[in-house]
């Protein structure tokens, strides 16, 4: 897909946002140690990319958007940044692959997009722990377990319960910023005086 130079200005504004988003909160979340903070963090971030899946929607949007993010997050302070620098890579990939599936950019994948975003943030952890840092399965099975047991409050034991709490609250959080991000994007679109069938202004 080809991009116009005007697009390509589009693109990198929205992915400079996501990346000061991650820069600036991201290390205030973890320093305050803020429930959730990743989660939080990877829908904000799948919410300005859907935003900017509005003024350009086109095929590759999202990953631009992502890319960029990406790099701007080598800036942040801290010494861990290969899990959040694929994380946003990875976030950026499965919003492209559900906005993919829809031919204009509409309330119900951007649910679907958050949605897929906030679920990755659980799923992770099995794929990074082990894959980048070398953690063992059960370790990161035991973690998850330990966060969902405190967050709910449940014992460690209830191990289905927790595993469906945690996904519906996650896909409820998801979906909650997909709905923000349409009504955002669009309230965005009539202060710029710009619709779908037209070029962005900017």
């Amino acid at each position: 897909m080809r991009f116009s130079t005007r697009e390509l200005v589009i693109m990198a504004v929205f992915g400079a946002l996501w990346g000061l988003v991650e820069i600036s909160l991201g290390s205030v979340f973890h320093a305050i140690h803020f429930p959730l903070a990743g989660t939080m963090l990877s829908v904000l971030g799948v919410m300005i990319v859907a935003i900017g899946r509005l003024f350009v929607p086109k095929r590759g949007t999202t990953i631009f958007i992502g890319v960029i993010a990406m790099v701007l997050k080598l800036f942040s302070i801290g010494n861990v940044l290969i899990g959040p620098m694929v994380g946003i890579l990875s976030e950026a990939v499965i919003a492209e692959l559900i906005l993919d599936l829809f031919p204009r950019p509409a309330l119900l994948p951007f649910v679907f997009a958050c949605a897929g975003a906030a679920l990755w943030t659980v799923i992770q952890p099995f794929v990074t722990g082990i894959l980048l840092f070398g953690r063992n399965l059960l370790v990161v099975w035991l973690d998850l377990l330990d966060t969902g047991g405190r967050l709910f409050g449940l014992p460690s034991q209830a191990a289905l319960g927790i595993v469906l709490a945690v996904v519906a609250l996650h896909l409820m959080i998801g979906g909650l910023g997909g709905w923000m991000a349409w009504k955002l994007g669009n309230i965005l679109q009539i202060r710029l005086g710009w619709t779908l069938s037209e070029p962005v202004g900017l």
